[in-house]
């Protein structure tokens, strides 16, 4: 008989419209002044354990995340949002052992006049 290994269930803690500015970009314009970037970023982690102790140290704690991004992204002097994407996925998912996998949207409202936004989604999953 073949025993089951279930994996626990998967929630997800997110963070909409996480504002703060950034020198980003590859024209000489956006190297000169910092820019609004807003970023939704969903973490899947398994509550459970929270949902039973009541305790912030057995989740992720959200307001923690938000400062870490913001600090990452003002410190930051990238040509990419690709670079800085990944950056943040990466820290999260060092940083936060709790969360499994980061999907992450950053909008960048004044690159492309013509339009409302532009931006990037990407998913990151901790590796096995």
């Amino acid at each position: 008989m073949q025993t089951q290994s279930f994996l626990p269930p998967m929630d997800t803690i997110y963070i909409e419209g996480l504002k703060t500015q950034a020198i980003i970009g590859i024209y000489e314009w956006e190297r000169e002044n910092k820019q609004p970037l807003i970023f939704d970023i969903d973490m899947d982690t398994p509550i459970t354990l929270a949902a039973q102790s009541d305790d912030i140290n057995d989740t992720v704690n959200y307001k923690q995340v938000c400062d870490e991004v913001i600090e990452l992204v003002e410190k930051a002097c990238h040509e990419l949002l690709e670079t800085l994407c990944e950056r943040i996925c990466d820290h999260i998912l060092t940083n936060h052992p709790a969360v499994q996998l980061i999907r992450l949207k950053v909008s960048k409202p004044q690159a492309v006049p013509e339009t409302d936004t532009v931006g990037l989604k990407i998913t990151r999953q901790r590796k096995t």
